[in-house]
């Protein structure tokens, strides 16, 4: 009866370790929102924020996939992680491809991130990237519209003084000018590679 008992118990335990296990991988695993999501339709639309240029508009590149990524240049981590991404996927595409593409990057620190400074960080990454950023009204309003969101975070012990918690997607709009669908952080480029081809 104890030997029924301990099977049992080691049997439940290894079924709960197994769950466990596929919960936590599902959690962690890159996952791609595309055009299945219901609130997606309600989301996007046409912003105006200021690049090195002056200002630069959504509509500006109807005809084109755009693609958007909301961050900030003093970003640790997902920011350039993500970039890399955008700017891998630039560079695995077909020459006619990239023609019909614009990356945009957002900056959700209007303080520390001019024009100028986004110009040249985003073209670190990639040389037709566009850095964009705004009044903290311009740059509020676009978060809501594309559903990110992201905080102040103070950094007492640190020189940088603060930081920012923020969502971390790239958001794929379509020539019409539509968002079409959102890619997660950590996905690969041949993952958004193949977004952006069902759009071109």
């Amino acid at each position: 009866m104890a030997n029924n008992l301990t099977t049992l118990r080691n049997l439940l335990l290894l079924t709960l370790a197994l769950l466990a296990g596929i919960v936590t991988a599902y959690l962690l695993s890159p996952q791609n929102n595309s055009t299945d999501q219901p609130m997606l339709k309600t989301l996007g639309g046409d912003f105006t924020l200021q690049g090195i240029n002056g200002d630069v508009s959504l509509h500006d590149f109807r005809g084109k996939v755009v693609l958007v990524y909301i961050g900030y240049t003093h970003c640790p981590d997902v920011c350039p992680t993500s970039l890399a991404v955008i700017s891998q996927t630039m560079k695995n595409l077909e020459a006619d491809q990239r023609q019909q593409v614009q990356p945009i990057f957002i900056s959700v620190d209007p303080d520390r991130d001019s024009p100028e400074r986004l110009a040249e960080y985003s073209a670190f990454f990639y040389p037709s990237i566009i850095g964009l950023t705004g009044s903290r009204k311009e740059i509020d309003q676009v978060v809501s519209q594309y559903g990110a969101f992201y905080r102040m975070v103070d950094m007492k012990d640190s020189a940088m003084g603060y930081a920012v918690d923020h969502s971390s997607r790239i958001y794929l709009i379509n020539k019409q000018g539509e968002l079409s669908s959102t890619v997660a952080h950590g996905s690969s480029p041949d993952l958004l590679a193949t977004e952006i081809k069902k759009l071109l």
